[in-house]
């Protein structure tokens, strides 16, 4: 049932785009569970891709995007996003993009937003979002209202580094509406696998090392295959596949807007990365019912998998120890039950009323009974 609200609230959130990054499913979320709740969500996006679904009134700045993406037409959308913030004289702006380019974000956090701002920060690579020189950082991001780590561990990076006063942390969310709706559609895969999720545009999910280490398991000879969904070049992955003997068993799928079905027929999830933020495909496996294996990185995994309770971690980066995990969970049927039976529940923490509930209390907006 939809609340009711004292008073009528404006709160605008600014991402990169509604399409393929995790931050940007968080942010979408959020505008679900407050427009839900009665307050009026305006969404801003940097990006024209628009795939998640989302509540509110979208301001796409990625309409005036041109080719050349020249100063001219960056002033421009500048000039736009403060006219817009003005217009609407929001509560709180929630800023969810990663931010690289020092003089347009001392412009934008100095001189555009209010101080009602919140930033975000969801990636260990904090140099993403805050500058790597303190004084700047501060300059930039300590007079806002809040910046919000998405683990704990992150947040007590941040101040360690940059002392800032105003951290807080606050988990990603996930929609289980969204995923329940979605999870059993229907999938034309003929054969039983393992999955992976993420970009392979870089090297930090190195599905090129799980790859190897899954060539080496027990599964292929066991026919189980193993698929991985997101965007990239296929052909390294797939040389090494075929180097590997396995180009049959490995199936690059592509960027998929539903994963969840995917997720939940799947045996389980392996997450290979050099580092994480939060890692929402963990959550989404578990909420499909589905284990996961996963390297104990920095940062996030820990905080979400229980060992050998609905999953398995493995100690940072050891890929003997990531090949061993994966055969233990095929194996051991008594154990692979257990991380079954519990995935579902270990993570209703981090369900979207939970968690939408953190950022009203962080925002001093109170609900009526």
């Amino acid at each position: 049932m939809t609340k009711t609200i004292k008073k009528d609230y404006k709160i605008g959130l600014i991402g990169y785009r509604l399409s393929g990054g995790g931050s940007d499913k968080v942010m979408a979320n959020l505008s679900v569970f407050l427009q839900n709740n009665g307050i009026e969500v305006h969404i801003v996006t940097v990006i024209d891709e628009i795939g998640y679904p989302y509540k509110g009134k979208l301001y796409n700045l990625g309409l005036l995007k041109n080719k050349s993406n020249g100063v001219y037409n960056k002033l421009k959308r500048l000039i736009k996003l403060n006219n817009y913030l003005k217009e609407n004289n929001f509560d709180y702006i929630i800023d969810f993009r990663f931010r690289t380019k020092l003089v347009q974000e001392l412009i934008i956090s100095r001189l555009i937003y209010p101080k009602n701002s919140i930033f975000t920060v969801h990636s260990y690579l904090i140099d993403h979002y805050m500058p790597n020189n303190s004084l700047l950082t501060r300059l930039m991001y300590n007079h806002c209202y809040a910046n919000v780590a998405i683990v704990d561990t992150m947040k007590n990076f941040i101040y360690k580094k940059h002392k800032l006063k105003n951290l807080v942390t606050i988990n990603n969310s996930i929609n289980f509406d969204e995923i329940t709706k979605k999870k059993d559609a229907s999938l034309e895969i003929k054969y039983q696998y393992i999955i992976a999720i993420g970009q392979y545009e870089n090297e930090i999910k190195q599905f090129d090392k799980l790859i190897e280490s899954y060539s080496k398991s027990v599964l292929p000879k066991e026919n189980i295959h193993l698929v991985i969904l997101g965007n990239g070049n296929k052909s390294k992955l797939n040389s090494i596949a075929i180097h590997n003997n396995i180009e049959d068993k490995v199936h690059l799928l592509g960027y998929q807007e539903n994963p969840y079905n995917y997720l939940k027929n799947a045996l389980f999830l392996v997450l290979s990365s050099k580092n994480e933020g939060f890692s929402n495909v963990l959550v989404e496996s578990l909420a499909c019912q589905t284990p996961v294996i996963s390297f104990d990185c920095l940062c996030g995994p820990s905080e979400i998998i229980i060992h050998k309770n609905n999953g398995i971690l493995v100690n940072d980066q050891d890929f003997n120890e990531l090949t061993e995990a994966i055969n233990q969970l095929f194996i051991d049927k008594e154990l692979y039950n257990t991380c079954k039976q519990n995935a579902l529940q270990s993570v209703q923490k981090f369900s979207l009323e939970n968690i939408g509930n953190q950022w009203l209390r962080l925002l001093k907006i109170d609900l009526k009974k």
